[in-house]
Parts: structure tokens; sequence; C-alpha cells
């Protein structure tokens, strides 16, 4: 989303300038494929709440047809129900690398695991100017337990040279079937981890700062990395499952355009 939302802010940032330059002579017409793919590196904590972070190393993809198709990132497949120059309103299926396991630590030791799996997006930005604020719901739909989540940003974008830089703060608010599982310590958790119960609700999950970077190398060539720096909050934050309230997710690639 960071990206997407980065690269809408550009264009509306360089709209002037390209209207002015504009030749009466057009080009020919661009594909309506968009294709870009290389190698990345995803960095999250092992589990919501820890204190240890992993690296995963994994394919990152940009694809679109008429900008209305698409798959980018952890959303393997999406489409733009309703778009123009400065908006966006679609859904998606999105995956991501929130689980939890026993082996994860010695702490966990009693808790059931938690298993990832796909989600079903709903989402909707728009851009003015140099800022683009966005929205985002993603919903359980595997029977993980990781219930409804639901999140807001707003970024500043600035294209300085070849580096288009997108920055701004978000926050994240979680049902409570998304507390329960990750949060939660029930009697009989309890008795079987040692630590103390604690009953959850909704609320607000965290408030963080997102950051992106693009730099394009050449015409096919470019990196990317994007940085999500969060703080727990509420129930996700006094869990004693919590072991560090602050809450850091990360990408970075090189991607080849065709």
């Amino acid at each position: 989303m960071i990206r997407t939302c980065a690269v809408a802010a550009a264009l509306a940032l360089l709209l002037t300038a390209t209207a002015q330059a504009a030749d009466a002579d057009e080009p020919p017409p661009a594909s309506d494929w968009k294709v870009s793919i290389g190698p990345g590196l995803y960095v999250f904590p092992k589990y919501p709440g820890s204190s240890k972070l992993q690296v995963l190393p994994f394919p990152v993809q940009d694809i679109s047809w008429k900008e209305r198709i698409f798959s980018q990132g952890p959303d393997v497949l999406g489409v733009n129900a309703l778009k123009g120059e400065n908006y966006h309103v679609g859904a998606s299926l999105s995956f991501d690398f929130q689980s939890r396991s026993a082996s994860d630590d010695s702490r966990l030791k009693g808790l059931p695991d938690v298993h990832y799996g796909p989600k079903l997006r709903l989402f909707a930005d728009y851009t003015w100017w140099a800022f683009t604020g966005a929205a985002a719901v993603y919903q359980d739909i595997a029977g993980t337990g990781q219930g409804l989540t639901a999140m807001t940003d707003l970024y500043m974008s600035a294209p300085l040279g070849k580096l288009l830089l997108s920055v701004g703060p978000g926050l994240t608010w979680a049902n409570a079937a998304y507390t329960r599982t990750f949060f939660g310590v029930s009697a009989q958790e309890s008795a079987a981890s040692g630590l103390p119960q604690y009953a959850t609700r909704s609320g607000l999950r965290d408030i963080h700062l997102g950051l992106n970077a693009t730099y394009t190398i050449n015409a096919h060539w470019s990196a990317d990395v994007t940085a999500q720096v969060g703080r727990l909050e509420k129930y996700a934050g006094g869990s004693p499952i919590t072991e560090r309230r602050l809450d850091l997710n990360g990408m970075a690639s090189v991607s080849y355009r065709f």
C-alpha cells in the first residue's frame, strides 16, 4: 500500500510539468501490462509482541493490467473497482506473515499456535498534491483466528531526482477476535503456560510511522526500501505475551521492469 500511494502522489506532483512538456506528436500507446519482479527481504517480529525479528527472503512482484487487475507484494491478486487520476477503491486477496508457534519462544509453551493464511483486503486511497490518505480493512478468511484489523495512514511524498520518498503516520485497530488470538490468555492457557490470565477486547493495536524510498537506477532497474515502525497500544501493549512494544516491519528489494 505504501508503494502504491507513493507512486500516486508522485504522479500528482509531476502532472503540471508533464502537461507543459507534452509534444504535439503523441507517443505510441503504452502496453496494457506493467510487470516488475525481483528478489526481496522481509523483516518482521517472530510473532506480534516478540522482541526478536526474523528475516525472510521472498520474491517481490508489481504486476498490473490496465491498472485494473494487479498483483503487488503481499496482495497476491487484486482489483481496482473504482480508479481515477488520484484515487483507488478496490479489494485484494492478501497474505502477511503474522503467526505464532510455541517453538518461537519458551514463554509460549502452553499457548496455542496461530497460523498465517489469506485475508480479504478492502482498500481506498486518495491523493491531493503531495498528500495521500489511505485506509484498508483486513479480514481473516482462512479460520486462523486473526479476526479483523483496520489501518489508516497519511503520507507526504516528494520526488528528489531519481529518489521518491514517502513518509507519514498511521494507526491500526483490531477487533476482539484478533486481540484474543494474539494477546489474550485464558484460564486454561494460564495454567498451561504460567502466564497470568489476560482478557482483551477490540481496540487500538498500534500507532506507527511509515517510510518508503524508491530509487530508479535506470529504465528497467529500481531499488525499494519500506519500513513501518510502531508502538503496540492498549491490549496489545499490555499483554503478558508482549515482550516489546516496539513493532518493526520492513522490506528491501531490487526489481526489474520489463
